[in-house]
């Protein structure tokens, strides 16, 4: 039986939401990056990761269609695992992940200024003006942001197909030799690299319940932004071999480079266009995440009572955007005030998103029924994301702190609680003595 909620939102602006999680700003640097680790070898690197993102993807939907939660991935390890995980988990997405946000905005705000020839002063001014726009559509509700994201994303995959399709002549094939200079440890890396391109298909968990048919769109969303980003990326690394060559690792604006190339003097407008809307996307959809399991985790005591509204189905998360959007800007004015460094904050949001993924998985094998399809890609999912955490080693520290935090508050739960009851079985001594001061000599409160 189908399963139906009071969301609204439908195919295409769930499926827009989908692609703007995961074709984010990796679009900009990472076909650099990646060249420059394994050359012409880098678009096997693209393939693999976009096979290996299958099965993550198809048990993080198998989990959002059947499971409908506000509290995404923390609902799925609370039913699993219980609440202290839950709680560890909410807290990696909602502080954990957030860190992300100065790294988008000021990114963004370094590609425009360089694009525009303006003053590297300006860049967290332009930064500040990038983060603005998502917090206020999203605090109109996830309908709007839904057809905000909708039209942005439909805007970058035209551009995307646009400068592809333009490249696509050009490219020689005499740029794809020799096909291994650097040997498959340079493949190695490179997948390493675009693993991180991959991630965000665990925003969708949070937006499940928003879906007027989450059982049925839920799956082909999912399955339509596999189809695209993973084109997207394998297409932009070929003609980005193809076309600049050896040169393809050697700047760290690859996009700029290539369609220099291909549609001279239309460069900065085109590149400065993809980098707003990548960055612009990326902060749409993952506010909407935001928003919801911030009252979600207030609805399970997580967080304090005062942000639940707006966690139920159509409902709008003001009070969870507003905490959200504070805590984006510390973590932008840290950033700022740091000189604009932002391997910190990477660290914090990759070893948050590492520690959920790996969870979430289990979650899924413990939920789903077993032997299903989302069930069987969850087993394979946890052997991925076991190799993710090897990989991470010591750069996990922030998700132990915060994992510590859940922890912490766990144990000061009960013993508040106690106190209250405490406080309330005593008998209000003072109030009795003023009572009694207040009565005239010889009198009684009983007449």
């Amino acid at each position: 039986m189908t399963t139906k909620t009071h969301g609204s939102l439908g195919l295409g602006q769930g499926t827009a939401l989908y692609i703007a999680s995961v074709l984010g700003t990796g679009l900009l640097v990472l076909p650099a990056l990646a060249a420059a680790s394994a050359g012409p070898a880098s678009i096997l690197a693209v393939a693999a990761v976009a096979i290996m993102s299958i099965p993550l993807a198809g048990a993080f939907a198998a989990l959002a269609a059947r499971h409908p939660d506000p509290a995404g991935v923390a609902g799925y390890v609370r039913r699993a695992l219980g609440p202290i995980a839950a709680r560890a988990t909410g807290y990696w997405f909602y502080f954990g992940v957030a860190a992300g946000f100065p790294v988008l905005a000021l990114l963004g705000g370094e590609y425009l200024t360089a694009i525009a020839g303006a003053d590297r002063a300006a860049v967290p001014l332009v930064g500040l003006a990038i983060i603005l726009p998502p917090f206020v559509v999203n605090l109109l509700g996830v309908r709007v942001a839904g057809w905000v994201q909708f039209v942005l994303t439909g805007l970058l995959v035209c551009l995307v197909v646009l400068v592809v399709g333009a490249a696509l002549p050009a490219v020689d094939a005499r740029s794809f030799e020799p096909f291994l200079p650097h040997g498959w440890g340079g493949v190695g890396t490179a997948i390493s690299l675009f693993v991180w391109a991959f991630a965000g298909w665990e925003v969708g968990t949070h937006i499940s319940g928003e879906f007027r048919d989450p059982r049925r769109t839920i799956p082909i969303a999912t399955a339509i932004a596999l189809v695209v980003t993973g084109l997207a990326y394998l297409l932009l690394q070929v003609v980005t071999v193809g076309v600049l060559g050896t040169d393809a690792g050697g700047g760290t604006v690859p996009l700029l480079s290539l369609v220099a190339v291909v549609a001279p003097g239309a460069g900065p407008a085109i590149v400065g266009v993809v980098a707003g809307i990548v960055v612009l996307g990326v902060l749409n959809a993952y506010l909407a995440a935001f928003g919801k399991l911030g009252a979600a985790l207030a609805t399970r005591g997580d967080l304090p009572r005062w942000l639940a509204p707006g966690a139920e189905a159509g409902g709008i998360p003001r009070r969870a955007l507003l905490v959200t959007f504070g805590i984006a800007m510390t973590y932008f004015a840290i950033a700022v005030a740091t000189g604009g460094n932002l391997e910190t904050f990477i660290l914090i949001h990759t070893s948050s998103m590492v520690a959920i993924y790996a969870v979430g998985m289990v979650a899924a094998i413990v939920i789903l029924p077993r032997w299903s399809p989302g069930w069987i890609m969850a087993v394979v999912a946890v052997v991925l994301t076991a190799g993710l955490l090897a990989l991470a080693g010591a750069h996990l520290l922030p998700a132990g702190a915060l994992a510590a935090a859940a922890l912490m508050v766990t144990v000061w739960r009960p013993l508040r609680g106690r106190r209250r009851s405490q406080r309330r079985a005593q008998p209000d001594h003072s109030a009795a003595s003023m009572t009694q001061n207040r009565l005239p000599s010889g009198s009684s409160m009983m007449t």
